[in-house]
């Protein structure tokens, strides 16, 4: 076997681009503030990825219903930071829209939730 024919890699290894390659280097962005819970989407208007870099095309495949910037990391199986990155290009380009979670401070008061509460116990 010569140099050139030997296997320097590993097939378990997994991708051999680093994730800030994905990103040009890039591993924050603050311009959207996307945080685990918020919810994204591709705008139904960008069926067609052709002619995007892989990964964009892959999440606009991907997003296709609503989901979570957890779940759109964990199914495309990049670091999170690289997902948001990923994420606010596409959103700076109006390819995606999001929508964060409510924050913690406007919770239903206890009136709302004990409502709620008799609702399900009269089912």
């Amino acid at each position: 076997m010569t140099g050139r024919d030997e296997a320097w890699f590993d097939e378990a290894a997994g991708p051999l681009v680093r994730p800030y390659a994905v990103t040009g280097g890039r591993t924050r962005t603050d311009s959207v503030g996307l945080d685990l819970m918020t919810l994204v989407v591709a705008l139904p208007s960008v069926t067609e990825a052709a002619g995007m870099a892989p990964e964009y095309a892959r999440i606009v495949r991907l997003c296709q219903r609503p989901m979570s910037v957890a779940e759109v990391a964990a199914r495309i199986d990049l670091p999170l930071p690289v997902v948001k990155v990923l994420l606010s290009d596409l959103i700076e380009q109006n390819y995606v829209i999001f929508r964060r979670a409510a924050p913690a401070t406007e919770a239903p008061d206890q009136h709302v939730l004990q409502a709620v509460l008799d609702g399900i116990r009269k089912l």
